[in-house]
């Protein structure tokens, strides 16, 4: 692309194309998926089905104060650049420039992972087909989707987590007609499983912190939100409408699926531990009813969560590298825009990395893609860590600095429980990681570094660029709030 062509687009800026119904849907798309379908069962199955809603509705409540931390930042400074620009506008320069490279990177290699998994997925219908073939497709049409404008993007993922929660929908309306005896020609189950054995709660304290974790991984893709806010049409006003609509949806399709697993089967029903998709506690209550080919619809629905877990890495991750690169904390290059206002090397570089680490899962039995996927797997919650660090400061800073509080679009409540609380429970976390690896005779310190391999990469971030550019912690009085 050539500079002229680049200059095409006026404003070097890009375009505000996402609608109200499209960032409400990117949100949810972002956290229905492989967590909710796959790993719910194995969360029950080991801290029990009251186990588990305990540890998904802790997770639930702390997501809920951080969307509205980011909210209320959003809303009043729109920005792609989201948490990592809020961070060094409202903490420090350095800790925005970790912040930001930590998202991307994160985002880069879950691609990865969702190019290994769609090759699975697809191995299930076609067990003699090349991997290759899927990889390829799979690149294809994500990049279509994202290099077309960002209003096809929007529109694709619009409609790929329309499917998600149209299923999910079905699924607790079918359980619940189940359980009280209406379909499946059976007498109503009632609360007889949850109650079962040593339910609802099986394991005790530490089962339901070990749920605590998997929920948090679960509820990861709820901040591409903020991603979207630089290119949402009046953010002043559609921003705080997805951040009522979105939570509330998430949380009850987790707690009510998680709910109606927890009653249908019982948690020591050995097959809520496989991650195999025809084992997937939806497939195990679809089949119970006596539907045909459950295990196919399902595959193709983890598929269409697949594409949208690529689709939304792939924007989030590019949107971040523009920015990092229009702050001059990434190479020049990457803040180019097409006419169509897509930052187009920004998405090649990102998708790039991605297939670069997916091809590192051929080499050493997997070992390198491993330690990558480990160490993205914080990149998450260090996210979350400076949303909540951010919003604190941007709300004593616009104290400090004499602005009324009825200026903001969207106020967050709760506030300063609501982010000091998302960040306590995140930094546990982040600590609890593997708490399993200090337990017993021995420390597992092999454990210990692929677990936590995530902080130090970060904080060498961090530091490095304080050293270089002498940066330092911005006053309040100082912060650009403009």
């Amino acid at each position: 692309m050539s500079d002229t062509e680049n200059n095409n687009h006026p404003s070097n800026e890009l375009k505000r194309g996402l609608k109200s119904r499209h960032i409400a849907m990117i949100s949810l798309g972002g956290t229905i998926g492989t967590g909710l379908f796959l790993a719910s069962g194995a969360s029950i199955a080991q801290a029990g089905p009251g186990g588990a809603l305990v540890a998904y509705a802790l997770i639930g409540a702390m997501v809920y104060f951080l969307m509205t931390s980011l909210g209320e930042m959003a809303a009043y400074m729109p920005t792609s650049g989201s948490f990592s620009t809020y961070a060094t506008k409202f903490v420090d320069p350095a800790f925005g420039f970790a912040m930001g490279w930590n998202y991307w990177y994160n985002w880069a290699i879950t691609i990865a992972a969702e190019i290994s998994a769609v090759t699975l997925i697809m191995k299930y219908w076609f067990p003699d087909s090349s991997s290759a073939i899927w990889t390829i497709l799979f690149i294809a049409i994500v990049l279509t989707f994202n290099l077309l404008s960002v209003g096809a993007y929007g529109e694709s993922e619009y409609w790929f987590a329309m499917i998600k929660v149209v299923t999910v929908i079905v699924f607790i309306i079918v359980s619940f007609l189940m359980i009280f005896g209406i379909l499946g020609g059976n007498d109503p189950i009632g609360f007889e499983n949850f109650f079962a054995g040593d339910a609802p709660f099986n394991g005790g304290f530490l089962a339901i912190f070990g749920i605590f974790l998997a929920a948090g991984f679960s509820f990861q893709g709820t901040e591409l939100l903020g991603v979207t806010a630089g290119e949402t049409d009046d953010p002043g006003k559609n921003i705080p409408k997805a951040v009522r609509s979105v939570f509330w949806r998430i949380l009850l399709f987790y707690i009510f699926a998680i709910l109606a697993i927890g009653l249908l089967i019982p948690y020591t029903d050995p097959r809520l531990l496989s991650e195999d998709v025809a084992v997937s506690p939806f497939t195990l209550v679809f089949d119970k009813l006596g539907i045909a080919f459950a295990a196919s619809v399902m595959n193709a629905i983890i598929l269409t969560a697949m594409l949208s877990a690529g689709n939304s890495g792939l924007y989030a991750s590019s949107r971040m590298l523009w920015q990092l690169a229009v702050d001059g904390k990434a190479p020049k290059i990457f803040a180019k825009l097409s006419r169509r206002g897509i930052p187009v090397y920004a998405l090649l570089a990102t998708l790039a990395v991605g297939c670069l680490a997916f091809l590192s899962s051929f080499f050493g039995d997997g070992v390198v893609y491993m330690w990558l996927l480990n160490a993205s797997g914080l990149s998450g919650f260090i996210a979350w860590v400076g949303i909540a660090v951010s919003h604190y400061r941007f709300r004593k800073a616009f104290i400090a600095q004499g602005k009324e509080l009825s200026l903001l679009p969207y106020k967050a409540r709760w506030y300063p429980f609501g982010p000091l609380f998302a960040l306590i429970v995140c930094l546990i976390v982040i600590i609890g990681q593997n708490y399993t690896a200090f337990l017993g005779g021995t420390i597992d310190w092999y454990g210990v570094a692929v677990s936590y391999i995530g902080i130090p990469l970060f904080l060498v971030l961090w530091i490095g660029y304080k050293v270089k550019h002498k940066s330092k912690v911005v006053s309040l009085k100082e912060c650009d709030l403009d």
